[in-house]
């Protein structure tokens, strides 16, 4: 799991692309939380993961506006 949770935030910070940053960081989101599952701390996993994928989805509906809008 945390040869996972490295290898998305190396995703996030090595791809240009919006779309497949926001992939490597919803990987290493959901690893970090199964990590957290696996010493037993699953309250605060499933706290965690509905923040931070709720807080990911705003941040990348709201740059993929910005993207998309020419002016």
């Amino acid at each position: 799991l945390g040869l996972c949770f490295v290898l998305g935030g190396l995703a996030v910070a090595s791809n240009s692309s919006l779309y497949h940053g926001v992939g490597g960081l919803v990987l290493a989101s959901v690893v970090g939380c199964g990590w957290l599952l696996s010493l037993g701390a699953s309250f605060v996993a499933l706290v965690l993961l509905l923040v931070y994928l709720g807080g990911m989805l705003v941040v990348f509906v709201y740059s993929v506006s910005l993207a998309a809008d020419p002016f």
